[in-house]
C-alpha cells in the first residue's frame, strides 16, 4: 500500500494562495452558506477552472451581443450575487453593459514580457520579487509580469513597457428577464442539481461569474479531480490510447494540475482549459477506458522528496527527451534527464549531447522504428519556410518593420539534446542581430513544431528546418507512452522511464 499524506502538506511551499480571502459568503436564515476560496477547494478535492475568459470584453466571442443564457434541462437553476440578489428559475439570462464610472480610475504599471509560457514569466517575477519589487503574473492575451509603476523605480531595470491605463467605465453584469434587469455583483454564483446548459453548450453544475484583473469577467466552474481529469483525457492523449498509458496521463495529469494551480490565482480560479494549461473540454458521454483510468489511479500523484513534480508532458520528444532549462529560462528539475527514448540497446547507439548539426542530423537519420513514439506524424518533419514568411511572423511579433529583408538565420547554441536554445537573425537594414532563446524560437516562429531542428538555406529565399518531434520535448512523451504501454510496459514503468527518480503517493482529501 503507498503511503497516504495530507494536501495541505503536498501543497504548502509553492501555493501562495494564503492570501486570498473568501470572496463569496452568503447566510439566509443561517441556513447555507458559500465560500469560493482556491486553497480550502484543493484541500477538498476540486480546482476552479476558467471555462471563458475576457467576457464581456471586446474579444468576447463566447457571450454573443454580450448575452450569456444559463438553462436547466431539468429542475432549476440557483443564481446568488454578491449584492445580496437571489434568483430561481429553469433560465438564467445575464447581459453586460459598460456602465461609466463617475471618476475614471488610472492605473499605471512596468509591464515585462510577452513570454511563450507561465515558466518563463515566472522567472522573471522571481528575479524582481528578489530585487525587492511586487511582482505579478498576468494573462491579458500572453504571460506578462506587471509591477506597480513608481517614479523612484531604480534605472537598472529594463526590457518593460510603461503602461497606463484609464478606465472611464466598468463592464457590469446584469439579470436580465422579460420585464426587468438587476445589477449584479460578482462574483455570482449559479448552481443546479442537474448539468446546465450555457449558450446551449452541456458544461456541469457548479459555477461562478468573476470579474478579472483586465476589467472582463470570467465564466468559471467549481469541479472534482476526478470529473476535471475526464475532460483531460480525451483531448491531451486520446481515448483509444491503451489502458496503462491512459493511467500514465491520469497521474501525470492530476500531478500537473495540483502543482500548478497556482496559475490564475489572481483572476480567482486555478487552471484555464487551453494548452496554456491543459486542454479540457465538458464531457458529454463518458469513456469507460478513461473512467477506469482515472478509478485505478484515483488520488495518485508522482512526487520528488516528498513533494508534486511539475510533471510537463507534450506530444512527441522526436526520440530524444529534453531537460527543462533547454525549453524555458527556468532552473532544472532533478528527475528531467536526457535520454534516448527507446530500449537500452538503442541509447547505446548515440553520445550525448547532440550540440553540432552533423551529430543532429545523423540522429533524425537514424532508423525512426527503434525509437519508442516513432508513429507519431511529427516524429520527423521538414519545413521549407521562404524569408518572406519568416519575415512576416517577425513583423507580426514587431520585431522588424515591413522594409526589412531576411538576410541569414544561425543557430548558435544548442541544449544537451541538441535542442536549438539561441537562434540568430540577421536582417539588412539593421546592425542589431535579433537573438530568439529557448521558447520565445516557437512563440515567434510558430511553424516550427519543436526546437529540435537544423537549418539549411536552399537560395537566398528559402530555408529547409529539418527536424523531430512536436512540443517542448520535456518530461513523457504520449506517443512514446502509447507505445511503451502497447509493448507491455505498465503504468508504474513508463512514469518512472519519464520521471527518474519519483515516487508515486496518494493524496488525502479532506472531504472524504
Amino acid at each position: 500500500m503507498l503511503s497516504r499524506f495530507k494536501l495541505f502538506y503536498i501543497l504548502f511551499g509553492f501555493i501562495l494562495l494564503s492570501t486570498i480571502s473568501p470572496i463569496l459568503v452568503w447566510n439566509s436564515n443561517a441556513e447555507e452558506s458559500l465560500e469560493m476560496d482556491l486553497n480550502s477547494a484543493l484541500k477538498k478535492g476540486s480546482f476552479f477552472i476558467g471555462l471563458k475568459q475576457y467576457l464581456g470584453g471586446k474579444n468576447d466571442s463566447f457571450s454573443k451581443n454580450k448575452h450569456i443564457t444559463f438553462k436547466a434541462d431539468k429542475g432549476f437553476l440557483n443564481l446568488h450575487s454578491f449584492n445580496g440578489i437571489k434568483h430561481k428559475s429553469k433560465e438564467i439570462n445575464i447581459i453586460w453593459k459598460d456602465i461609466p464610472v463617475k471618476t475614471p480610475d488610472a492605473i499605471e504599471r512596468l509591464v515585462f514580457g510577452p513570454y511563450a509560457s507561465y515558466e518563463s514569466a515566472q522567472k522573471q517575477a522571481t528575479n524582481l520579487k528578489e530585487k525587492g519589487f511586487k511582482a505579478t503574473i498576468a494573462y491579458p492575451k500572453n504571460w506578462e509580469v506587471w509591477i506597480p509603476f513608481k517614479n523612484n523605480h531604480p534605472k537598472h531595470l529594463s526590457n518593460y513597457k510603461f503602461s497606463k491605463i484609464i478606465n472611464k467605465s466598468q463592464i457590469t453584469p446584469f439579470l436580465k428577464s422579460e420585464y426587468t434587469s438587476q445589477k449584479l455583483h460578482g462574483p455570482i454564483y449559479i448552481s443546479a442539481k442537474a448539468d446546465i446548459k450555457i449558450n446551449n453548450v452541456n458544461f456541469g453544475k457548479n459555477f461562478y461569474l468573476a470579474k478579472d484583473s483586465y476589467g472582463t469577467w470570467t465564466l468559471i466552474q467549481q469541479i472534482k479531480f476526478d470529473d476535471y481529469l475526464q475532460g483531460v483525457l480525451p483531448y491531451e492523449i486520446g481515448p483509444n490510447s491503451p489502458l496503462e498509458a491512459l493511467k500514465a496521463q491520469a497521474v501525470i495529469a492530476r500531478t500537473w494540475a495540483i502543482y500548478n494551480s497556482g496559475r490564475f490565482s489572481m483572476d480567482k480560479y486555478h487552471l484555464c482549459i487551453t494548452t496554456q494549461c491543459q486542454v479540457y473540454k465538458p464531457t458529454q458521454i463518458e469513456n469507460k477506458k478513461v473512467k477506469q483510468a482515472i478509478k485505478e489511479t484515483s488520488d495518485l500523484i508522482i512526487t520528488y522528496k516528498n513533494q508534486p513534480i511539475n510533471s510537463f508532458y507534450h506530444g512527441s520528444n522526436g526520440g530524444l527527451s529534453a531537460i527543462a532549462s533547454e525549453s524555458w529560462k527556468i532552473e532544472d528539475f532533478y528527475y528531467f534527464k536526457t535520454i534516448i527514448d527507446g530500449s537500452k540497446l538503442l541509447q547505446k547507439s548515440f553520445n550525448l549531447p547532440l550540440q553540432n548539426d552533423s551529430d543532429l542530423n545523423q540522429f533524425l537519420d537514424f532508423e525512426k522504428k527503434n525509437f519508442y513514439g516513432s508513429n507519431h506524424s511529427l516524429f520527423r518533419w521538414n519545413k521549407k519556410v521562404s524569408s518572406l514568411i519568416i519575415k512576416d511572423y517577425l513583423i507580426k511579433q514587431k520585431l522588424i518593420n515591413k522594409n526589412a529583408i531576411i538576410e541569414d538565420l544561425n543557430v548558435i547554441q544548442r541544449g544537451f539534446s541538441g535542442r536549438v536554445t539561441k537562434l540568430e537573425i540577421k536582417v539588412n537594414n539593421s546592425n542589431k542581430l535579433f537573438v530568439l532563446v529557448k521558447d520565445d524560437i516557437r512563440r515567434i516562429l510558430s511553424f516550427l513544431p519543436s526546437n529540435l531542428f537544423t537549418i539549411n538555406k536552399l537560395n537566398d529565399n528559402l530555408w529547409l528546418f529539418r527536424g523531430g518531434g512536436f512540443g517542448h520535448g520535456v518530461g513523457l512523451s504520449q506517443s512514446g507512452a502509447i507505445e511503451m504501454a502497447e509493448l507491455g510496459f505498465n503504468y508504474q514503468q513508463i512514469l518512472n522511464h519519464y520521471y527518474q527518480g519519483t515516487k508515486l503517493k496518494k493524496i488525502e482529501i479532506f472531504s472524504r
